[in-house]
């Protein structure tokens, strides 16, 4: 015969095994089945064995320890308000409700002065923040958060607008510059880098040297051979640094003296013909000596010199042969190799 459950509030016995599920109950202890009642009164009673089991605490009541506990530790580290069950954010790994988050550590938009929230999408330019849908041109008021955009005093613009108020014309193709894109300026005139092209070979010059000449620009290949003034003396092109002595060029290394072939450039020269020389090489080749110090007089220095007949002196040199006053001025006489003044010769 199989035992039947005869108490309506109880159930009859079961291992945790058996039981399915699982349940929050304990096992109780086993015992012998008990045997069918026989009157109303034996029905009415609990068996010794139930009565003797102590009743298992709540687990309801547990959990609602826990949650007091949890409560008073997991606390905004701010305000110390509780943060069970609200949404938080953590800074450093402490956590902030959100109201405190939003106050201490949210940036403030550039354009409205508003707090961006913590579910707001945030826009970043220079150290400068933006709601997202505040991050616009200032003169168009075009939306910039997927486009490109350059700084203009201060003020956010789309490259439309920038290029139209402020973007520079090329030169060469009278289209505006783009922002961001390479260009060349040259004295005050700026050009597309593809634009600026040699007038000989008609090749971008780019960041190579060039020189201009006329309103055109050659690079240096094709302004030495097709533009570029040759040297008188060794017929080559020059390019920089050279020297003009009588309407011709030479390299500052070609112009030499016709003497002694030492350097002219930057030094005191003077010519015999169409011949450059150096004053030491003049002066012993062509100039004339003084009828006073017998030294050659080459017209540098103070450049004054006295002639008389087939003589010359240098100017300090003319004077009286007798007394040595200067005759510079003054009237003279002269006698065979020498020159007196008027009181020596009235002696005679």
């Amino acid at each position: 015969m199989k035992s039947e459950n005869i108490f309506p509030h109880t159930r009859p016995w079961f291992t945790l095994e058996e039981e399915e599920g699982g349940g929050p109950f304990l096992p109780l202890a086993p015992c012998t089945t008990a045997s069918p009642p026989q009157s109303v009164e034996s029905s009415r009673r609990i068996p010794s064995v139930w009565e003797q089991r102590p009743r298992p605490e709540s687990p309801m009541r547990s959990a609602a320890v826990l949650t007091r506990i949890m409560s008073d530790l997991f606390s905004c580290r701010n305000c110390n308000e509780s943060l069970c069950g609200q949404k938080y954010i953590e800074v450093e790994e402490k956590p902030h409700c959100i109201r405190c988050y939003e106050r201490l550590y949210a940036n403030t938009c550039q354009e409205c002065k508003e707090i961006i929230g913590h579910d707001e999408k945030e826009l970043m330019h220079e150290d400068r923040f933006f709601h997202e849908n505040c991050f616009r041109c200032f003169s168009c008021d075009r939306s910039l958060a997927d486009e490109s955009f350059t700084l203009q005093g201060g003020a956010l613009l789309c490259s439309d607008c920038y290029c139209s108020h402020f973007s520079s014309k090329c030169a060469a193709c009278n289209q505006s510059v783009m922002p961001g894109s390479r260009m060349l300026e040259y004295q005050g005139s700026a050009w597309h880098e593809d634009c600026f092209l040699c007038h000989g070979c008609e090749k971008p010059i780019g960041g190579e040297a060039f020189v201009p000449d006329d309103g055109d620009f050659y690079c240096v290949p094709c302004y030495e051979q097709r533009v570029a003034p040759r040297c008188s003396y060794c017929r080559k092109a020059l390019t920089k640094g050279g020297v003009t002595y009588r309407d011709e060029l030479w390299h500052k290394e070609c112009f030499l003296c016709s003497g002694c072939r030492a350097p002219l450039a930057g030094q005191t020269f003077t010519s015999q013909g169409d011949s450059p020389y150096c004053v030491k090489c003049f002066s012993n080749l062509y100039a004339k000596k003084c009828a006073g110090c017998n030294t050659p007089i080459t017209g540098f220095g103070d450049g004054k010199y006295v002639s008389f007949e087939d003589r010359q002196w240098h100017q300090p040199c003319f004077k009286c042969s007798r007394c040595s006053v200067s005759l510079v001025g003054s009237g003279f006489f002269p006698d065979r190799d020498h020159i007196l003044c008027r009181d020596c010769n009235s002696d005679d």
